[in-house]
């Protein structure tokens, strides 16, 4: 196998995991752990194998050293690689922590011995000018396996939640910084100037041979600084790493002073070089001035985007593109490839850098979810491209080659002006999400009154106790500009937001921000917009004092919430053809009750054409059901990957709730571990406050735990109530109308009248057990099923009614309660089911059980 033949092949498992990563892009709102996903399918999967490949490639290259023909070891290091990867990704996926584990090792095992190979050649090799580079593959291999040990114990429930925190920043920084950053910096020594085809700069090799150490030196203080949990030393750590790489790619500046990058290759390795010195930059300083564990962690998050999305994928594609074209084949396949490679490059390298950075600063969610979605479709371009160029490489390989300096591009003014119809696309992308919300950025529909302004400041520094600001009313003369220092000292996430528009941001616990209210002129309230903090009290008055009797109050416009007509319209029609019921069968317990909750923020449809934005665990609401019997243990790893805090309780479990009960911030995550001591159906929940809006905005589920002895029936199903108090069409809860007590819709299992569309089924004779809980947040249940009668009922661990010459007609549950009955049936037809409650019932909460007769 020749060398073109072999970094095909085995580039095509690079282009796999890629292809891999954009397909869970695009749909990672319904896949859980999908930020996990993305993280480590670009990381771990793409930038691994590339790694493996091409630091292998250049180490024979650089000592010198002839390649085995077949090239069989290097081969199953792959192989066992991408299996151990696979595994890793799998594992996680379905939350099991032994598969976790043997591709970890599997991982780690691959790294350890791809750094023993390369100490071997380096030993047995002939001194070279640019031995010193291959260290730099030695060590981030050996890191690697460092970073892979960090991620298995991330990776087991049984690692304490504190702990598991801190070994995330440890785990990024050793991967991203070391494996990978490492790789890049001393791959650039040799390929930079090969890529721009001039002489290497002076001092380049010293630079590299003596940062070395200071690289690893600064990533070592960095990382056993975060696993002591100490912003300030990580934040030194970062540092002396900004430095030192700062040290090893200043030479390389002349390089670029002499011949100026100027195709896709180049200049995506130049931006994405940029973005690492701008990230370490960041990392410096935001870690250095958290005041707690906490606020360095959400701090961290747009670090994420701009490390992979901005360094590593353009330095990946940028030197994909260049070594693509190295290794088709003669030089007429390597133009054909470059021409392919270079359509459209000014255009995806403007769109791509500058709405990246729209998605890292403190934008609105609509304009960075347009954002990404530009980002991603300027770097998937690259797909289709480099299969095209390898394409067209393979027709012309076999063409002659002829001497002649390689083709020259576009001319400058044609680049520049394809550059600039991207940004024009990003700026109109941007203008068009800020027309759609522009509350978001501060611009408001409020009368205006006119006032004269004084020139002079009043400065408040507001705080947060509870579910309060203090102070809460602030007086200005009228004239003055306000400037408030909001610092979040309460426990949760938190805002403040103006009727003029003007707001704080999300502050995580410990920061600050200060917001400028503008000249004030008339009375304005102020609020906290996260989901049900302004109905417990965080609101605020602003008055202006001296203002004239038509100043007063005014509220920021909103969407208004769904009700009334619509309500009723919905419940009249029929659901669309992608409609699908929830299962309501109720499936036998599995031995193994460790189990991933994800915290995602799901928009899904609740009622024929109406839409919520839901908080749910694992994406449904109701979350998923869990079932076993007594004396087992649960172990469930709740994630955050929602957008403010969240916690949760099972009430299947009797334990202190300060520790497992406790709110978790976005991104973190923790372990509870109960035993289920009695029988009963168990509701679990949100229990972050205000309850009653997390709750109602679907953050609810059921845990059956069997009664001893439980005997077997035909059929089984399980039917969880709950309300909803609608927010605007695709938005969140209306919390003024949970705390009103006003429901629009009360339904089973998540959606109204679902199962009038979807009926359960039995058959004439058979024993058919319906578990029910009520979860609330404030209404109970009276399930009852017309034409039916109950023989047994089982309600809040106790039966109340076994099988004999009484019956019952209702189970009666309150909030938060559940039980089942049973019953079986002498008559085929259409038997409804409701809660009797009957307002309730015409809300939604009506189903039907379709009876027939036995086959035969």
């Amino acid at each position: 196998m020749n060398r073109s033949q072999w970094h095909l092949r085995v580039g095509s498992m690079v282009f796999a995991w890629l292809a891999a990563l954009v397909v869970i892009a695009l749909v990672h709102r319904s896949v859980p752990i999908s930020t996990w996903l993305l993280i480590h399918l670009l990381g771990l999967g793409a930038a691994g194998n590339a790694i493996l490949i091409w630091s292998r490639h250049f180490t024979d290259a650089l000592l010198r050293r002839p390649q085995d023909p077949s090239r069989s070891g290097q081969a199953w290091t792959l192989a066992i690689f991408n299996v151990g990867a696979v595994a890793v990704v799998a594992g996680m996926a379905v939350s099991f922590w032994p598969v976790v584990l043997a591709g970890g090792v599997a991982v780690a095992a691959v790294a350890l011995t791809h750094a023993v190979t390369l100490v071997r050649q380096l030993r047995s090799a002939l001194p070279s000018r640019f031995g010193d580079t291959v260290r730099y593959y030695v060590a981030a291999a050996a890191l690697l396996s460092v970073g892979a040990g960090l991620g298995i114990a991330m990776a087991n429930a049984a690692l304490p939640g504190a702990l598991h925190e801190r070994f995330v920043v440890a785990h990024a920084a050793v991967n991203l910084f070391g494996f990978i950053g490492l790789t890049v910096l001393g791959t650039l020594v040799t390929l930079w100037p090969t890529m721009l085809r001039t002489r290497m700069a002076d001092g380049v090799e010293v630079a590299a041979r003596r940062g070395l150490p200071l690289l690893i030196g600064g990533l070592v203080v960095a990382v056993s600084a975060a696993v002591a949990g100490s912003p300030t030393m990580t934040a030194a750590g970062a540092l002396a790493y900004l430095i030192s790489a700062g040290y090893v790619l200043w030479p390389h500046l002349d390089e670029v002073r002499r011949k100026r990058p100027g195709n896709f290759a180049t200049l995506s390795v130049l931006c994405g070089v940029v973005w690492l010195l701008g990230s370490l930059s960041y990392t410096v300083v935001a870690f250095a001035t958290a005041p707690t564990w906490s606020a360095l962690l959400d701090r961290a998050d747009p670090l994420t985007a701009a490390v992979l999305a901005g360094f590593l994928v353009q330095v990946l594609l940028g030197a994909l593109s260049y070594l693509t074209t190295i290794v088709v084949g003669g030089r007429a396949a390597s133009i054909a490839a470059t021409f392919e490679l270079e359509r459209g490059a000014p255009w995806r390298l403007a769109v791509a850098n500058v709405a990246l950075l729209l998605c890292v600063l403190p934008t609105p969610s609509l304009l960075r979810v347009a954002a990404s979605v530009l980002v991603l479709t300027a770097y998937a371009a690259f797909l289709p491209l480099l299969v095209r160029a390898v394409w067209r490489a393979r027709k012309l390989r076999d063409t002659p080659s002829t001497p002649g300096p390689p083709p020259s591009g576009p001319p400058v003014r044609q680049r520049l002006g394809v550059a600039a119809a991207g940004l024009a696309v990003v700026v109109l992308t941007a203008a068009a999400a800020v027309a759609a919300d522009p509350a978001a950025v501060g611009i408001a529909d409020e009368p205006q009154v006119s006032v004269t302004a004084t020139g002079q400041t009043t400065e408040v520094e507001v705080h947060v106790e509870g579910m309060r600001y203090v102070p809460d009313t602030i007086d200005v003369p009228v004239g003055n500009r306000l400037v408030i220092t909001l610092v979040n000292s309460g426990s949760d996430r938190h805002d403040l937001v103006l009727a003029n528009g003007a707001s704080t941001g999300r502050l995580a616990v410990g920061e600050t921000a200060v917001l400028d209210a503008g000249v004030i002129g008339a009375d304005m309230d102020g609020w906290c917009s996260v989901a049900g903090h302004r109905q417990m009290g965080m609101t605020m008055s602003v008055r202006a004092t001296g203002a004239e009797a038509h100043a007063g109050h005014h509220d920021q416009v909103s969407a208004a919430s769904i009700a009334g007509d619509d309500v009723a319209r919905s419940l009249a029609a029929t659901p669309g053809p992608d409609f699908v019921p929830r299962d309501p069968a109720l499936a036998a317990a599995t031995p193994d009750h460790r189990v991933t909750l994800a915290v995602t923020e799901t928009t899904r449809e609740v009622s024929p054409g109406i839409t919520q934005r839901q908080w749910t665990f694992g994406g449904t609401a109701p979350g998923p059901t869990l079932r076993g019997k007594v004396g087992d243990v649960f172990e469930v790893t709740l994630v955050n990957d929602g957008t403010i805090g969240h916690s949760i309780d099972f009430h299947a479990g009797a334990l202190a709730p300060d520790v497992p009960m406790r709110t978790i911030q976005p991104g973190e995550r923790l372990v509870y571990r109960f035993t289920a001591s009695r029988a009963g159906v168990w509701m679990y929940h949100c229990s972050t406050m205000p309850m009653s809006v997390h709750i109602a905005n679907g953050m609810f589920g059921a845990v059956v735990i069997d009664p001893p002895d439980l005997a077997p029936v035909d059929r089984e199903y399980l039917l969880v109530q709950s309300e909803y108090y609608l927010g605007p069409q695709g938005g969140e809860v209306d919390a003024a109308k949970v705390a009103a007590d006003k429901p629009d819709l009360v339904v089973f299992n998540g959606y109204a009248n679902q199962y009038d569309h979807a009926p359960l089924t039995a058959r004439i004779g058979e024993r058919v057990r319906i578990w029910v809980l009520a979860a609330g947040p404030n209404r109970g249940s009276s399930f009852h099923v017309v034409g039916g009668q109950f023989d047994t009922v089982w309600s809040e661990g106790d039966y109340r009614l076994r099988p004999g010459p009484g019956g019952a007609q209702a189970l009666g549950l309150s909030a938060a309660q559940g039980g089942f009955v049973e019953l079986s049936f002498d008559q085929p037809g259409r038997y409804p089911f409701v809660t009797h409650a009957m307002v309730d019932a015409e809300r939604g909460a009506h189903g039907i059980i379709q009876v027939t007769a036995q086959p035969g």
